[in-house]
């Protein structure tokens, strides 16, 4: 049951609000100075304190409540405080409310519109602290991915980020072949790196092929090396990927690309450790962890007979899903601050007009942007107009898409109360929100 301490020297005033609380189930504490208020702070778990603005020694100016609020509020910073004032203490009140108070109300007060008030303030007192546990939560877990791993210098904010890269982890140290999939530029080849490093055989090499890159005709020697004289231009024997790979791990990225001449052969290394170079007799065993990638889907691609169905179940012992940069927002800054060089650095539109945007080409985009940007920027603070945006985003920097009210009060619950992090969820500066929750009549508190 939420706990309210009523701090009034005025026993008829405490007593309404006791009995009106205790009609909704909420529990009451009181007390009737601001002396017996803080002692009660000190020793009860409260969620909401009602507080008059004059007490009998100081009938006039309010200065007692005004010295009271402070208190509260440096002791409790998070604690949420209603005012109750006359009118002549209206201003005072008022000023409080800037300085963080939750809401105040004159006397006499109106019970229906106190009830709201209270049930919102403890709905987003328990939003904060679900808020607080979650974010706890991913503190804890982020220290022992990077006490436990090598994440390889992974840069990353979000949740969605986090699964992915605990899932990562975890299969690492398995012999299952791992394929990771998403969008070009969303960083599939930086799991591959951090699967490796976490593997069984991490101190073996890693070694990349990426499928999309080479023609046809010299995929083969590619993977599996060739002899002198196997294809036209071959004067020596070379090496291929699979024995440059032994004893580590193979990174074939783009692996939906591969011709089925390709997939048969590499079908029968995954399944035997075995493989002839071109133009050789001669079979060598190698044993390699094969991780590999793509952004096609491959499930349509056997449907079209353009990949061979055995193989993909070969190559997807588990997959790990890399998510878009849109849908991993809270990766967007961190990664954009981390491409700039050092001494640079954004200003709030250039960090707004970053989350507005929806990075069709994923972290590669954002790179390059902010690469752009660092060297056109003509000095160490990096705006808006330097990032070089589609419009669209430009005019979002500027303020010309303010959320309504439906959106802000969805951030501030999604975000417990916490302006600078409903801020950065709607994509504006903390002063812009504030201006916005004033034009709307949003209590900031």
């Amino acid at each position: 049951m939420p706990t309210i301490l009523v701090i009034d020297d005025n026993p008829s005033v405490a007593t309404a609000l006791d009995v009106l609380f205790s009609l909704h189930d909420l529990h009451t504490l009181r007390a009737e100075s601001p002396r017996a208020g803080l002692e009660l702070l000190a020793r009860e778990a409260v969620d909401l304190v009602i507080q008059d603005m004059n007490f009998e020694a100081d009938t006039t100016s309010g200065d007692e409540g005004v010295a009271l609020f402070h208190q509260i509020r440096a002791r409790h910073p998070d604690l949420p405080v209603i005012l109750l004032t006359a009118w002549t203490h209206l201003e005072s009140a008022i000023d409080l409310v800037k300085a963080g108070a939750a809401d105040y109300l004159a006397k006499p007060w109106d019970d229906r519109k106190l009830l709201a008030t209270v049930n919102n303030l403890l709905e987003l007192g328990e939003a904060r602290r679900e808020l607080s546990q979650a974010r706890a939560g991913e503190r804890t877990r982020r220290d022992a991915l990077l006490q436990g791993h090598d994440l390889r210098g992974l840069v990353y904010a979000d949740p969605a980020s986090e699964a992915v890269l605990a899932l990562a982890c975890q299969v690492a140290r398995s012999d299952l072949p791992v394929l990771v999939t998403g969008p070009n530029g969303a960083g599939k080849e930086r799991y591959a790196e951090i699967i490796h490093a976490n593997s069984a055989v991490a101190g073996g090499p890693f070694v990349a092929l990426n499928c999309g890159a080479l023609p046809a005709e010299l995929i083969e020697a590619e993977l599996f090396g060739a002899d002198a004289g196997a294809y036209t231009g071959a004067t020596k024997a070379r090496e291929g990927k699979f024995e440059a790979a032994d004893g580590g791990t193979l990174f074939l990225d783009e692996i939906g690309t591969l011709p089925l001449a390709g997939q048969v052969k590499l079908l029968r290394v995954l399944e035997t450790g075995r493989f002839q170079r071109l133009g050789s007799n001669r079979e060598r065993s190698v044993k390699v962890r094969v991780v590999s990638a793509t952004n096609a889907d491959l499930p349509a691609l056997i449907a079209e007979g353009r990949f061979r169905e055995d193989l993909y179940y070969r190559l997807n012992g588990i997959e790990l899903r890399v998510p878009p940069l849109a849908q991993r927002p809270r990766d967007i800054l961190p990664l954009a601050r981390h491409f700039l060089p050092p001494g640079k650095r954004l200003d709030e539109d250039a960090a707004r007009a970053l989350q507005r945007h929806a990075w069709p080409g994923n972290v590669r985009e954002l790179r390059n942007v902010m690469q752009r940007a660092a060297l056109l920027a003509r000095g160490d603070v990096i705006g808006a107009g330097d990032l070089a945006l589609p419009a669209a985003a430009e005019a979002a920097a500027a303020g010309g898409d303010e959320p309504d009210r439906a959106s802000i009060e969805a951030a501030l619950a999604r975000n417990g109360g916490v302006l600078a992090q409903a801020a950065a969820d709607l994509g504006l500066s903390r002063q812009a929100l504030y201006r916005r929750l004033d034009r709307l009549g949003i209590p900031r508190g």
